[in-house]
């Protein structure tokens, strides 16, 4: 949920020709509200029943029940779909907050004249700001280089090939054995689309605020390292860099094709050498909310 606030609502950017924003990997719900009404009834997360059985279970909560009346009045346990608009409601206003967006992390500091890269994480910084050596600021960036409140991500869907996630069991998907995640093609808006194949396996642009300290990685969790995520990027400039560090076996295929325009972006700059894919994942680092730099090692 970190900087979950700052993704725009769902739309479509008739200049830049794209699907932006929204929240979830695939745009699923438009803000932040929707997103929060997801969890709490998905078959694979907290599976409740129904709106009205969270609405007894917050109702038995003497401390909510209170909070909810002096919020909301007597008639708010009347009816539960009215209660769960206003319990998303409140919980997408929490996640609006300084709480969840502080920026404080060690390049934040460094902006402020605060804080003095180390010699690989100025390396790292270099690399991922210059277009000649990594394609990183097509699909992280939003500001100017080195501005302040960079969320890394300008909300645009994208499919970088990534594999299948072959450990997904139930727990994670309900059928783990025919499931193919589409992504933005399942989004509501365009599945019905006559052309709706084009956004096949399309993710929204992640955030790198907290990367180091969120792993796994990819929308289905199939690289457990940073560095794997870098050599795979690199893979597609690289002829060298044929194995998986994880599994010490070739690339495995895309779970789905990759359209003509998202080869072509994964196709820019230039092969990197192991200094600088620690580099990269030195100034990924960085981007650590102060309160979670005890996490890394």
């Amino acid at each position: 949920a970190s900087y979950a606030m700052l993704s725009p609502h769902f739309h479509f950017d008739k200049i830049k020709k794209q699907f932006i924003g929204g929240q979830f990997w695939d745009g699923r719900a438009s803000h932040l509200q929707a997103q929060a009404e997801g969890p709490p009834l998905n078959p694979v997360e907290m599976n409740m029943s129904s709106t009205k059985e969270i609405m007894k279970r917050i109702e038995q909560r003497e401390d909510y029940k209170k909070q909810f009346i002096k919020l909301y009045g007597e008639e708010i346990f009347k009816n539960s779909e009215t209660f769960y608009k206003k319990l998303s409601g409140a919980i997408a206003s929490f996640e609006t907050t300084k709480e969840f967006a502080p920026f404080d992390s060690k390049y934040d500091r460094f902006l402020k004249g605060e804080y003095d890269l180390t010699p690989l994480e100025d390396l790292g910084r270099s690399l991922f700001f210059s277009n000649n050596n990594t394609s990183c600021t097509s699909c992280h960036q939003l500001k100017m280089e080195d501005a302040p409140g960079e969320t890394f991500t300008n909300y645009h869907y994208h499919n970088i090939g990534t594999p299948k996630n072959t450990l997904l069991n139930e727990k994670n998907v309900v059928d783990p054995k025919s499931f193919v995640d589409l992504g933005l093609m399942n989004h509501p808006a365009i599945k019905n689309r006559d052309d709706a194949q084009k956004f096949a396996g399309k993710m929204k642009v992640p955030s790198l605020r907290n990367i180091a300290v969120t792993a796994p990685y990819m929308h289905n969790g199939v690289f457990q390292e940073l560095e794997t995520v870098v050599e795979f990027y690199d893979k597609y400039v690289n002829k060298e860099r044929t194995l998986n560090p994880e599994t010490g076996k070739a690339w495995a295929e895309p779970e789905v094709a990759l359209s003509k325009d998202d080869l072509e972006l994964l196709q820019q700059g230039r092969p990197m050498n192991e200094r600088k894919v620690k580099a990269l994942v030195a100034f990924m680092k960085l981007l650590t909310d102060k309160r979670y730099e005890h996490l890394i090692e």
